[in-house]
């Protein structure tokens, strides 16, 4: 059994033998993809691979998965050890879609050679992935969705359109949800497959937002063919293996782990701290209950984790992910009013694609627009209320007319 004294040890032998000399500049954060690791910077990557060969890239996953089979608590341990050295990361932010959503369905759903082809690029940041989900008519109602995927010999070819795809214009590869059979009810006739982004017929195209810039995108499928060795899960049996994505993506969207005052609430209680001549009563009062319940969030994200080293997570993550969206539109809600004119200001309107979104470091206007995204993004608010009330609380389900019937046969 692999104990926290033994990943100290084992995390100290990695820093001797591999800790790099020259560390490339970080990866930039805004603008076009620069190049891959690999050219931007030898040493970084190298320190990576063998960190991933080490089993410490995330313990609880199995050896020569980047893991050891070890408690998933114990990454804490390693983590500290790596930082207190200066060890470089993988950029999470950057990757967070592979890491946080098809990293973890790939392992529970995936081959041996899938396993192995697709995990350790996607964990060193070579190779970025995207989330092929969403649909212009079937975004709540995601099992709903129309993208077509039909078998052609050891081929699917995929026609369709995705959309509010964040990294797509980055990526190399997606995790892709197809309707293989229209002649079952909606949520039976879905297989979930790994779509090669470079592939011909994949066109990319910006979304740009309310906040300027182009986030995310709206992906076109046309005669894109993918080999039945990239499918996840039994044809058919997509709902089921998409439903560890969402669950997954819930709490990687809301149970981020932060420091006190980490998130949307730091920045305005800089601003309370620092700018005497803003206050009022009132706002004083709703910044004393928006802090209190963005410090309530956090230590709860905290129980959430610790509950999630014990197996999958369930459908908890939606109410973390409720709370997260709330509190971020109430908290920079919060913060403009408090500036006053000054809120109304907007920092930069460039139109830019991203590679991640930075909330702390851009400006209150910022901040106020894209919170708006978040009670949309990663499932709607109104999705995860009906989520945390039939599976959370146990209250009865919604009556749905479309369960028996054939998705070819529902009205659009």
């Amino acid at each position: 059994m692999t104990d926290a004294t033994e990943l100290r040890r084992r995390t100290r032998e990695l820093l001797a033998a591999q800790l790099p000399t020259r560390l490339p500049p970080p990866p930039s954060t805004d603008g076009p993809a620069g190049p891959p690791p690999s050219s931007a910077g030898t040493d970084r990557l190298d320190f990576l691979r063998a960190r991933f060969d080490a089993g410490l890239a995330w313990v609880h996953y199995p050896e020569g998965l980047g893991g050891l089979g070890a408690p998933r608590p114990l990454q804490a341990v390693v983590d500290a050890e790596l930082e207190a050295a200066g060890a470089p990361d993988n950029d999470p932010r950057r990757i967070g879609i592979g890491l946080g959503m098809a990293a973890p369905t790939i392992l529970q759903y995936g081959t041996e050679e899938q396993k192995r082809r697709f995990l350790r690029p996607l964990w060193t940041g070579e190779e970025v992935w995207c989330q092929l989900f969403s649909e212009p008519g079937a975004g709540s109602d995601l099992a709903a969705l129309g993208t077509r995927a039909v078998r052609e010999g050891e081929d699917w070819v995929v026609d369709g359109q995705k959309v509010w795809t964040s990294s797509a214009h980055l990526a190399r590869w997606a995790i892709l949800i197809a309707r293989t059979d229209p002649n079952v009810p909606k949520h039976r006739g879905i297989t979930y497959f790994v779509c090669d982004m470079t592939d011909p017929g994949v066109e990319v195209r910006p979304l740009r937002q309310i906040t300027g810039e182009a986030e995310f995108n709206e992906v076109f499928l046309t005669g894109v063919r993918i080999p039945d060795s990239h499918r996840l899960g039994e044809v058919g049996d997509g709902w089921r293996v998409a439903r560890t994505t969402l669950n997954n993506e819930r709490v990687a969207i809301g149970g981020t782990r932060l420091p006190r005052e980490g998130g949307m609430i730091g920045p305005v209680a800089r601003t309370w701290r620092e700018r005497p001549e803003l206050r009022t009563h009132d706002l004083h009062q709703r910044l004393l209950g928006l802090w209190v319940e963005a410090e309530v969030a956090r230590l709860t994200g905290e129980r959430l984790r610790q509950r999630l080293a014990a197996g999958q997570p369930g459908p908890e993550g939606a109410g973390m992910k409720l709370g997260f969206a709330r509190l971020n539109q109430q908290i920079s809600g919060l913060e403009v009013e408090l500036l006053g004119a000054e809120g109304l200001l907007y920092d930069d309107w460039a139109m830019r694609r991203p590679e991640l979104v930075d909330f702390t470091g851009r400006g209150a206007g910022y901040r106020y627009l894209r919170s708006k995204g978040n009670s949309i993004e990663g499932g709607t608010s109104e999705v995860l209320l009906n989520i945390v009330a039939e599976r959370v609380l146990g209250l009865p389900s919604e009556p749905r007319t479309d369960k028996d019937v054939a998705w070819k046969d529902l009205a659009r």
